[in-house]
């Protein structure tokens, strides 16, 4: 590894405190070899930490809390504490007080990724019920953070070796979802995906598959007219600009392994996409914010309440979102640099690389 290029400063929001958050950041820094790839900060509190890290005794993660984000040991785990007063944690349960100080480790985040102090974000998983108030009142991190930056248009990616899945749509209701594909949100949705896998993946000329919203693609009209009318009109326009390809049936898609000729598939709905990509990621898919300012990534599951505090949770997506978080702030580096020095390109490029030979073994 090149020892010029700053390691990244990589924040870890807490989640839900009755929830898995907690666990899977204990299990993953648990790896020192991690400390090789970045300084690791959590916004949490010290009393919530050794809460959890009293049932995980196969878990040593060493940590220290810093007294402010320009004091960090790039040499170990760094607490920033987000509040003193003692949570009352229940593992498992939904209460107010989980979500509350959810929403806290985020503001903190946040609040340090927009004053530069992080480079980027590993978000643990939040319930979407229980953090609602009158300072988040969204759907979940994609939205917030959407909103915190501008309200910048941006694109919800998963991400594992196999499979890039993007979402036109995200969570909403299936009544809901027709009346909100159309043929401009389509195509937004084709432009910062074909700008992130160039910029965050490295993928010069991206290869994009479209799905189409009705089974059988519609079978020309007569299930449905969005292809006809809404998908196939937005990728002929798309086509000016990029490779896109469909509208696909989706269940075929897949059979066949069609998704292997792609280096991105666009998905209409949340399950059409999340559906496949669960069943293919085995376990290590990330979730990755595309087309915001700075780089969030998070684990492509919940908060687990009925696995919660029972040492039963599985950090190989968590684990995989850290290393994820960091290969893109490299790839993005890198892009900046091709068009200024030709030299550090390959300076970040090798970074990147041993990221993800690192990540190849997990």
């Amino acid at each position: 590894m090149n020892q010029d290029i700053r390691k990244p400063i990589i924040g870890f929001t807490c989640g839900d405190l009755n929830g898995i958050g907690l666990e899977i950041i204990i299990k993953s820094l648990s790896d020192s070899r991690l400390l090789d790839f970045m300084v690791p900060v959590i916004f949490a509190n010290n009393k919530a930490i050794n809460f959890y890290k009293k049932g995980l005794p196969d878990f040593q993660m060493s940590f220290a809390t810093a007294p402010d984000l320009d004091k960090l040991n790039p040499k170990q785990v760094n607490l920033i504490q987000c509040w003193e007063e003692e949570a009352a944690i229940q593992p498992g349960e939904l209460t107010d007080i989980g979500g509350k100080y959810a929403l806290i480790s985020l503001e903190h985040a946040v609040a340090a990724l927009k004053n530069n102090k992080i480079d980027g974000l590993v978000t643990a998983p939040i319930h979407k019920k229980n953090i609602q108030s009158p300072a988040f009142n969204f759907s979940g991190h994609t939205p917030y953070l959407q909103h915190a930056f501008g309200n910048v248009e941006n694109l919800m990616l998963l991400v594992a070796e196999n499979l890039r899945m993007a979402l036109v749509t995200e969570h909403l209701t299936i009544q809901d979802i027709a009346q909100h594909i159309t043929k401009e949100k389509i195509k937004q949705k084709l432009q910062i995906l074909h700008r992130s896998l160039q910029k965050d993946f490295g993928v010069d000329k991206p290869r994009i598959a479209v799905l189409a919203l009705n089974p059988h693609a519609g079978d020309d009209g007569l299930i449905g007219k969005e292809e006809i009318e809404i998908i196939k009109p937005a990728i002929k326009e798309a086509k000016q600009q990029m490779l896109v390809y469909g509208p696909y049936s989706a269940d075929a898609f897949f059979a066949r392994g069609q998704h292997e000729k792609f280096d991105a598939v666009l998905a209409m709905y949340h399950d059409q996409g999340l559906i496949p990509f669960k069943s293919l990621a085995f376990g290590e898919g990330v979730n990755f914010t595309a087309g915001l300012p700075i780089v969030r990534t998070s684990p492509d599951h919940g908060t687990a309440f009925d696995i919660a505090g029972k040492d039963k949770a599985d950090a190989s997506s968590f684990t995989a979102s850290i290393f994820e978080c960091i290969r893109i702030i490299h790839a993005r580096q890198g892009y900046r640099d091709m068009r200024l020095n030709p030299l550090k390109k390959i300076s970040h490029k090798m970074f990147a690389n041993a990221v993800d030979e690192r990540l190849e073994e997990h």
